[in-house]
């Protein structure tokens, strides 16, 4: 990979989120239970879906697979940052930063997707009950899925094709945990002016652009319950608030970070936080602890697991 860009630079050094050695050590097991709990939740999530045939309806074939995006979106950044925080070794080779970079965007991309598919299956849930099941097929529902991972890869090869044929020949220091990518654009030894632009648009436009259809689809919905039931918004507005919740945790330093990918200072590494780390592990907890089919699902599965420790007794 280095020859394909003809980089001096073969590694670079993550200068992480703070050079306190209690910093760290806060940081270490900040991450390492919260990926824990990532890992823990989004697999519970997925097996429950699996085998519990009640839950084989398009909401949770969509949950199960927003679980897997979660638990491979935080997989690209976190073991290496819990790596960096133990070892006290913050260099990435020159292939993994890259490697990185676009699995990043692919997941990020996908996830995105996935969003709006959500949001379009509880619009059809909530506004045409009667045409859900036919709307929402399992070959509409495996079509999005589909959709989503096509998106994803386009998303990344779109930014990677410019990046990982940048010259790379001097400063090899990102201002980050991760191989962010605008600033590992920054330490290119070109002007990187046009490629910011692109960025802007591809990255920023769509993180935008998404963020802004989900929000006028939750108020749609929201006004279409309200104009049928009355006022009465209680039972659509519990339906939608982890949807809400997590659309606004996902996109917020996403919009932070890639509409204004080159701020003079670096608080979306922060931020970014929530998009690795907070929310793969909120999806679960929201998704079963405030979602009633998902609490009997977990009662069922537990009734399950002890009755078969009782035979095996």
């Amino acid at each position: 990979m280095d020859g394909v860009n003809d980089s001096l630079v073969s590694e670079f050094v993550l200068i992480g989120l703070s050079n306190s050695w209690k910093m760290h050590l806060f940081l270490f097991w900040f991450f390492f239970v919260f990926y824990m709990g990532i890992i823990l939740g989004n697999f519970f999530v997925m097996f429950t879906v699996i085998v519990d045939s009640h839950l084989h309806s398009p909401m949770y074939f969509l949950l199960a697979n927003l679980s897997i995006l979660d638990l491979g979106l935080s997989s690209t950044t976190v073991p290496k940052m819990i790596s960096d925080l133990f070892t006290n070794c913050n260099i990435i080779s020159f292939p993994k930063c890259m490697t990185q970079i676009f699995f990043i965007h692919v997941m990020g991309g996908a996830e995105m997707v996935l969003l709006i598919a959500m949001a379009f299956d509880r619009y059809t849930a909530i506004c045409k009950p009667l045409r859900y099941l036919t709307i929402m097929s399992s070959k509409m529902c495996v079509s999005f899925v589909v959709v989503a991972w096509i998106v994803g890869i386009i998303h990344a090869v779109s930014q990677f094709v410019f990046v990982i044929n940048l010259p790379f020949c001097g400063p090899n220091k990102v201002d980050s945990f991760y191989c962010d990518l605008p600033r590992v654009i920054k330490l290119a030894c070109v002007d990187t002016y046009k490629l910011e632009f692109v960025i802007i648009a591809n990255s920023g436009f769509i993180s935008m652009a998404t963020f802004f259809s989900l929000i006028i689809s939750y108020i749609f919905i929201l006004v279409t319950v309200w104009k049928r039931s009355s006022g009465d918004l209680s039972k659509a507005f519990v339906t939608l608030s982890a949807h809400i919740t997590v659309v606004i945790l996902f996109f917020m330093p996403c919009m932070f970070l890639y509409v204004w990918p080159f701020p003079a200072t670096s608080p979306d590494k922060y931020l970014f936080i929530a998009v690795f780390a907070i929310t793969p592990v909120l999806n679960p907890a929201i998704y079963t602890l405030r979602n009633k089919d998902m609490r009997i699902a977990m009662r069922r599965l537990g009734k399950r697991i002890v009755g078969s420790s009782g035979i095996l007794k």
